[in-house]
């Protein structure tokens, strides 16, 4: 997977003067758009593909402009469709207007990224493959911040909301493991295409009834494989932690791909700390190169 993401690179690199779409880097890669996407945010230390792109873009445009190439043709080079576009885009980026650059010789610079993964510590990590059949998250949800660490309190709030109603449904509708209540989250913004925005966040329960009331939402789930993951520790931070962990760690020197479907987690927490358990989608990876 590291080979493939430094490939990836070296691809993007090559082609930085023109359109890259998300189809052209899955192809070139070999893997599934989304897992790559996820797998690159988490290893980039929250950078998004579109963010590292536009970034790289930029600081070869700067490069440019310092050798003395005109503004407008920089401009057009790099993909923009208008000169007042790369003026905005690269003034944000550097804090200079082009044309200060090319008069003054400097820019900044965005380096080209590579991957590597560093052990550290010697910590092992724990984890098991389950199969699931077919089923359903049901619960309640709502769109809130994506937030990699801390407390999210809109997350609090959806939990507060809960009636002793839909509590009561959600107890009876429960019946396939983990027999706990999930939180689940899907449906990120741009699926990791940009660095902010929301996503969907389900505090729910695994269930295969049909039987489902209008008092609470659901989101159906196909039958797949799920690498699980225990942790122990301080909450929210050690939750928080092991799913940077998956990401940038296990996914990427694993024999599996993510899939596109919500992933979740449940905690057992006493006064500030939980024993928890994070479920992630997966498939097994097809290593050939495209």
């Amino acid at each position: 997977m590291l080979g493939t993401l430094n490939k990836v690179m070296d691809y993007i690199e090559e082609h930085l003067s023109e359109e890259l779409t998300a189809e052209d880097i899955a192809r070139t890669s070999g893997i599934g758009d989304y897992h790559f996407r996820t797998v690159f945010y988490y290893l980039s230390g929250g950078i998004s593909l579109s963010e590292y792109i536009r970034g790289r873009r930029l600081s070869q445009a700067g490069m440019a402009l310092v050798q003395g190439e005109s503004v407008t043709d920089v401009a057009y080079a790099y993909g923009y469709q208008s000169l007042d576009g790369f003026t905005r885009a690269f003034t944000a980026f550097s804090g200079m207007l082009p044309s200060e650059v090319r008069k003054k010789g400097v820019s900044k610079a965005y380096p080209k990224l590579s991957f590597k993964i560093t052990v550290e510590g010697g910590e092992r990590m724990d984890y098991r493959i389950e199969e699931k059949p077919a089923c359903k998250i049901a619960g309640v949800s709502r769109r809130v911040p994506m937030q990699f660490e801390g407390v999210n309190n809109a997350i609090v709030e959806l939990a507060k909301s809960i009636t002793e109603e839909q509590r009561k449904e959600m107890h009876c509708l429960q019946n396939i493991e983990p027999y706990h209540v999930l939180n689940a989250s899907y449906e990120a913004d741009a699926k990791f295409m940009k660095e902010e925005g929301y996503l969907t966040h389900m505090i729910g329960v695994l269930t295969t009834k049909e039987d489902i009331s209008e008092q609470l939402e659901w989101v159906a789930l196909p039958a797949s494989l799920w690498a699980v993951f225990p942790s122990e520790g301080a909450f929210p931070r050690v939750l928080q932690q092991t799913m940077a962990s998956i990401y940038a760690h296990w996914l990427p020197s694993s024999d599996f791909e993510l899939l596109e479907l919500p992933s979740f987690s449940w905690s057992d927490i006493e006064g500030n700390t939980a024993k928890s358990e994070i479920w992630i989608p997966v498939k097994k990876r097809e290593t050939k190169m495209h």
